[in-house]
């Protein structure tokens, strides 16, 4: 399941590669994080581990329980809401500094997203997508040139992909969901706020309205 890690950044790196298996769904929520077997599979001692766990606590991703170790972390329906609510916020202010510093090279890494995104409505997979889809928002959030705001999308980011993972469908057709980015991206290229600030809240919004009642069914199941 995993790969052993180098010595350097053996924290980071251990805790790279089990965020990586939460947001793919290959953790379930509330499964234990069996210090043992994963130290065997990483090829080092407990202790690393058990740093690399405390690490994603501190992230949110997982959680721990005196004695009983980490688990990962289950996230609730109003979980879900709530992030892509800080969402909107985030995004539209980090679109708001974008418009006004961001130039050709930068919209032209934003057209050949959109341009993957198309090509993995297609051929690619639904983890690929969710993580297209994330690296095109990422993208204009770093364009914003705050450092604080980035890592706050990646923070939330990571709790979205785990819970469309768990989900286990995307939530829209994949080619409507890879032209909804294309009106994003016209209001930039034309500096037109108020169409930048409508299309990416309708974007997000409409990922909202789907998502979050789907979760919630998914919880209510028996």
């Amino acid at each position: 399941m995993f790969s052993p890690v180098e010595t350097t950044d053996l924290v980071q790196q251990i805790a790279r590669q089990i965020s990586d298996a939460i947001v793919s769904g290959r953790f379930k929520p509330a499964e234990r994080l069996n210090e043992l077997r994963l130290s065997q599979e990483f090829g080092t001692s407990r202790a690393p581990v058990r740093e690399a766990a405390r690490l994603l606590e501190s992230q949110g991703l997982v959680v721990s329980s005196p004695r009983r170790g980490f688990f990962v972390r289950t996230l609730s329906a109003k979980d879900l809401d709530d992030i892509y609510e800080l969402r909107i916020g985030l995004e539209l202010h980090a679109a708001d500094l974008a418009i006004q510093k961001i130039g050709d090279a930068e919209l032209t890494a934003l057209e050949a997203q959109i341009q993957n995104l198309y090509d993995l409505a297609e051929a690619g997979s639904i983890e690929e997508r969710i993580s297209a889809d994330s690296s095109f928002h990422r993208m204009l959030c770093s364009f914003s040139g705050n450092d604080r705001l980035l890592k706050a999308f990646d923070d939330l980011a990571t709790d979205m992909r785990a819970g469309i993972a768990l989900i286990g469908t995307i939530y829209d057709d994949p080619y409507r969901m890879a032209e909804t980015h294309v009106p994003i991206l016209e209001a930039l290229k034309k500096k037109d706020r108020q169409g930048l600030r409508e299309a990416l809240h309708f974007h997000i919004a409409a990922a909202r309205d789907q998502i979050v009642p789907l979760f919630e069914s998914l919880n209510k199941t028996p």
